[in-house]
């Protein structure tokens, strides 16, 4: 008899993609100077840390409706995130090359995003 393998948040491509994307932005926002952080590091860290957040939080809640609630939530967050980045492109407070990848991690979002909604609710019941 085959075990049924169960979906794991790890498992989620749209989950993956915005840790991974969270920790390489902690890690350029926090080697700023203070009026940086102060400002637009800390709302940068937030919303980018708000997308996996998001996801996590909806994957763990019982009800279809209340799991694609907190992915839409992720996905603002996304769009939220692209705003900073542009902010600290401007400000020049990150490299080309940084915000290049931080902009191409966050186009893939949007559609990963929609994905989970629709295997959520195609899968889920209620």
């Amino acid at each position: 008899m085959e075990q049924k393998k169960y979906l794991q948040l790890n498992d989620i491509q749209a989950y993956k993609i915005a840790f991974k994307l969270s920790n390489f932005v902690w890690d350029i926002v926090n080697k700023w100077d203070y009026l940086a952080k102060k400002t637009i590091g800390a709302q940068f860290v937030d919303s980018i840390d708000s997308i996996s957040a998001n996801i996590a939080e909806g994957f763990g809640r019982f009800s279809k409706k209340d799991k694609i609630r907190f992915y839409r939530i992720g996905k603002g967050s996304v769009f939220e995130s692209l705003d900073w980045n542009e902010k600290s492109k401007v400000r020049s407070l990150i490299s080309a090359e940084d915000y290049n990848h931080i902009f191409l991690e966050l186009q893939k979002l949007p559609k990963e995003i929609n994905h989970l909604i629709k295997f959520t609710t195609e899968k889920l019941s209620k």
